[in-house]
């Protein structure tokens, strides 16, 4: 009898594991199928430049001179089936419409009409280029949006959905299942993981020059200062032997992973430089768009859109593996809440209510450009007519000189990067899967110290100079042009290192590369969570039996273990407190806990006995 039991639980087993895999199968499929639209959809349509597919902003001067300039170009009414050559023969014509315009500037400007609403400068060229190209569009995309929104992000969404469900079917847990043999989650190999980080260094690097117009200064100073780095960290401070790299993933490489990577970093630079290209993507979110704000989507509210549906059901993924856990669910939902609400609906309804677009959730110097001349004055004009304006503007300052410590104080920096921010709900709910890839070594810990660091002290210096210029009207201060350093910076690191680095190394390099090696917030919120924070993760030692799970799933390349195994609480300014290691804990060796009674002394007071060679010998 208890045989026939055993067999038919055994039978039931099988058959709901096929069960499960046919339904991943499913699911996988219709997000490739959506996936694959998406990508294949920006090849679709035709281009044909009309007067009426011209976008100028209203502004007259420019439309006539680009005009003509078209006309003289045959661009005008003329079809393309190739975005590239429509792109190229536009922004010829633009050339063309800026140089006429600089010559009848040198006979004098129309009375009433500023110099900057004449000229046509080249900072203009990438809206008109990208709205123009967009209003030019012809065939399948443009006409039948609602039903491109529907194969690529709802179809999309529930492909992932159905592709995550059988996890709610197991049993509730963290479980090794093979996160080192799967060629998507294994990462990279030493080696290929140096050659793609050289490479992106020198890209970036390289294409600086080109973003500033041939500017090659600060180009050399962000090379002098990166060498400075690697001096300190190899030679300077002798851990060239002692503190040996290693790559956090076994010694093969995960090609899928790679792929993603690739295709991450592809997207992000069509998003930050080439918009053009990707138009097709803004006309299919028009029409959320349009419902929300009142406004034509640009991209990036097709960013906002993809960013928040991607936390939306990878966070049903989050809750699904780490359904165990109270606290895992709930911090989930909250990430889910503030990018929904915070970052997403709520700016673009204030817009609707012509109110400037503000996210209140986002802090200074994350938020690099908000004592930027132009940020500043748009609130205060908005104040001066009765909006929220001011509020924004106090709102943000406060937050910054008194929220930010106060709160960093009592719950330490989880509050904001593992519970409210934006760029760390991507990193836990996407980027989950790749969180075991973070470098453990001594070597990454020095180079995420002064990598760090040098972002929050480059934000506070370009910060000071923009507000200098502000104030005073004199962009100069000392030798730098405050315009070409919030420029670089906004490049740099608002984009490059962000966006292009920050999501695009998910599979490369882990989850949370830029929370860990760049984020300016995250340096200044660790900087009080080290020395003066409630917070800390607490261990009991002689619980600990090395199993690991703590170190390799801590996504901000922490060692935990190394910490659990002395019986020290783990303090380190980069923790996040997301308190997977504690989830992933099985002896429950890890605690996350709030109190002050040893603030002093928490970095060096050891939990455990440890007996030295002289208690032995009074010992014996």
């Amino acid at each position: 009898m208890i045989k026939l039991i055993v067999r038919r639980l055994i039978v039931g087993s099988r058959q709901h594991s096929k069960y499960m895999k046919i339904l991943q199968t499913i699911g996988l499929g219709l997000f490739i199928l959506a996936l694959g639209i998406f990508t294949l959809s920006l090849g679709l349509g035709t281009y044909q430049l009309t007067e009426s597919s011209l976008y100028v902003e209203g502004n007259t001067y420019h439309q006539t001179a680009i005009l003509e300039a078209a006309r003289s170009n045959g661009l005008l009414n003329k079809e393309y089936n190739s975005r590239s050559a429509f792109i190229a023969d536009f922004k010829q014509a633009l050339t063309n419409a800026s140089s006429s315009l600089e010559q009848a500037a040198a006979n004098g400007i129309p009375e009433g009409v500023s110099e900057w609403n004449y000229k046509l400068g080249d900072w203009k060229f990438k809206d008109y280029t990208m709205y123009t190209v967009k209003h030019s569009t012809k065939g399948m995309v443009a006409d039948r949006p609602l039903l491109f929104l529907f194969l690529t992000f709802i179809l999309g969404a529930i492909g992932v959905l159905i592709y995550n469900l059988p996890q709610f079917f197991t049993v509730p847990g963290i479980k090794h299942n093979a996160i080192y043999h799967s060629s998507m989650t294994r990462g990279l190999t030493l080696n290929v993981r140096s050659i793609v980080l050289i490479a992106t260094i020198l890209g970036t690097l390289a294409f600086g020059i080109f973003y500033l117009n041939g500017n090659f200064i600060w180009t050399l100073i962000t090379a002098i200062v990166m060498g400075l780095i690697v001096y300190l960290v190899l030679f300077y401070e002798k851990q060239k032997e002692h503190a040996p790299t290693r790559s956090a993933s076994p010694n093969a490489l995960g090609w899928m992973g790679l792929i993603t990577g690739f295709y991450l970093i592809g997207f992000y630079i069509l998003l930050y430089w080439s918009p053009a290209y990707i138009t097709n993507w803004m006309l299919i979110t028009d029409p959320v768009s349009l419902s929300l704000s009142g406004n034509e989507a640009s991209q990036w509210f097709v960013y906002g859109f993809l960013y928040t549906v991607t936390m939306l059901v990878m966070g049903v993924r989050m809750i699904a593996k780490y359904r165990h856990n109270r606290y895992q669910i709930i911090r989930t939902i909250s990430v889910i809440f503030f990018q929904t609400a915070f970052a997403f609906i709520i700016p673009e309804i204030l817009v609707r209510l012509n109110q400037p677009y503000f996210d209140f959730k986002n802090i200074w110097p994350l938020d690099y450009d908000f004592f930027f001349d132009w940020n500043i004055a748009s609130l205060i004009e908005n104040g001066n007519n009765g909006g929220l304006g001011i509020f924004m503007l106090v709102w943000g300052i406060v937050l910054v000189i008194i929220g930010v410590p106060l709160i960093t104080y009592f719950f330490g920096k989880r509050w904001y990067c593992s519970w409210v921010c934006g760029c760390g709900g991507l990193a836990e709910t996407l980027g989950d899967p790749y969180r075991q890839l973070s470098d453990k070594s001594l070597r990454a810990w020095k180079y995420e110290r002064y990598i760090i660091h040098g972002v929050l002290a480059f934000s506070v210096i370009m910060t000071v100079m923009v507000l200098y210029t502000y104030f005073t009207g004199s962009s100069y201060v000392l030798f730098a042009d405050s315009n070409t350093v919030r420029s670089w910076y906004g490049f740099l690191i608002g984009s490059a290192f962000a966006g292009v680095v920050g999501t695009g190394f998910y599979p490369l390099m882990g989850n949370r590369t830029w929370c860990r090696f760049g984020c300016p917030l995250a340096a200044y919120l660790g900087l009080v969570q080290r020395f003066k924070s409630r917070f800390r993760i607490t261990t009991n030692g002689g619980q600990c039996i090395s199993c690991g799970n703590c170190s390799t799933y801590c996504e901000m390349g922490i060692d935990v273990r190394a910490y659990a195994q002395r019986g020290q609480n783990i303090v380190r300014s980069s923790c996040v407190g997301c308190g997977v290691c504690a989830a992933v804990c099985p002896r429950g060796v890890l605690r996350l806990e709030n109190g002050d009674g040893d603030i002093a002394d928490r970095t060096t007071t050891l939990k455990t006995i440890h007996i030295t060679e002289d208690q032995i010998g009074i010992l014996s």
